[in-house]
């Protein structure tokens, strides 16, 4: 049976270390106590965010992780930015925020003109969709260091205080509300790579997967993003809502049962969720080849669910979303008892 663990990722350490480094980042709060940029105490949220007066501003860090080495390996680097943009951009949106930059940085072995520059142009051509600037950068050459390239951004956002999404107001009966995903995004990869590693060997990204795609063009399908139809429905800043957002979960590491409660928490409310869609087929073959259990792979990807919405405006909710492309969908509702329950 493989598991996350197997393909190299220990789950329980990460979790750990991500409490050390947010318990190091939290004592530095109290130094900007009464000053501008004073931060908000948010343990377990999306992204940090900044008392600036009349609004917060709003910053995190992700990047595309693992699945820039399947893109190593068939040669396609042009889609990465979609990856990018979808980590950083979605993780803002959580809070209610309107990205407006995304600042990158590339690690790479060995520099290649053409690498970077089909990485660039999808970066730029992902930000340009969803209004967001690229004011800079940074690109080092890091020789034995690094292993490929290794690709990071920093988003910043902006939101007005009175429309900062908390999940305090999420109560019992409320709606929990799916954004479909059309792939793996940029999470779990390493047991992607480890299952079909072990069925086909190293070569396995030029596998066939069906008649039109291989094995690796097939988990390099791009990150859809969220933030500009949910930016629609909460209101870009400035602008008023079209529905009301109680809560929004990224699909991320974790999965669902990882990040859901993360919104819940506040409430001490839990969710039943009796309408999940069918997992994309490519995660179900996987499932199979690698005797995946259901447990694992819930914990580990997305499993056709990219984003979670909670809002009792499912009407308003699939109009904005059709328009961009995404399919919604009630996958369940708020319940009185702590726990997600599938």
């Amino acid at each position: 049976m493989s598991t996350y663990e197997e393909s190299g990722v220990n789950v329980d350490l990460g979790d750990e270390c991500s409490r050390i480094a947010y318990s190091a980042a939290k004592s530095t709060f109290s130094s900007r106590k009464g000053m501008i940029g004073e931060p908000l105490v948010d343990d377990g949220g999306f992204s940090g965010a900044l008392d600036m007066g009349d609004y917060y501003l709003v910053q995190n860090d992700d990047g595309v992780g693992t699945k820039s080495i399947v893109a190593e390996m068939i040669g396609k680097y042009d889609t990465l930015g979609y990856d990018l943009v979808a980590m950083v951009a979605d993780d803002a949106i959580c809070l209610g925020a309107e990205p407006i930059s995304i600042s990158n940085t590339i690690d790479a072995d060995k520099l290649n003109e053409q690498k970077i520059t089909a990485l660039m142009d999808g970066l730029a051509k992902a930000a340009k969709e969803h209004k967001i600037a690229v004011p800079g950068g940074e690109i080092a050459e890091l020789n034995t260091l690094a292993n490929g390239y290794i690709w990071n951004a920093t988003c910043v956002g902006i939101v007005e205080k009175n429309k900062l999404i908390t999940g305090e107001k999420i109560e019992r009966g409320d709606k929990v509300i799916g954004l479909k995903s059309v792939g793996f995004r940029s999470n779990g990869f390493s047991l992607v790579r480890h299952i079909l590693r072990e069925k086909f060997g190293g070569k396995w990204a030029f596998e066939k997967y069906d008649d039109t795609m291989t094995w690796g063009e097939k988990v390099l399908i791009p990150s859809k993003i969220y933030c500009s139809a949910v930016l629609e429905m909460h209101g870009r800043y400035g602008q008023k809502p079209q529905a009301e957002i109680k809560g929004v979960v990224h699909i991320t590491g974790g999965g669902i049962p990882g990040n859901l409660p993360r919104v819940l928490k506040k409430t001490g409310l839990g969710a039943k969720l009796h309408n999940l869609p069918k997992p994309h087929d490519v995660m179900l073959r996987l499932m199979e080849m690698g005797n995946v259990s259901r447990d694992e792979a819930y914990e580990t990807w997305n499993m056709g669910v990219g984003m979670i919405l909670i809002s009792n405006d499912f009407d308003k909710i699939k109009e904005i979303s059709a328009r961009h492309a995404i399919e919604a969908e009630v996958i369940g509702e708020v319940t009185e008892t702590p726990g997600i329950v599938f």
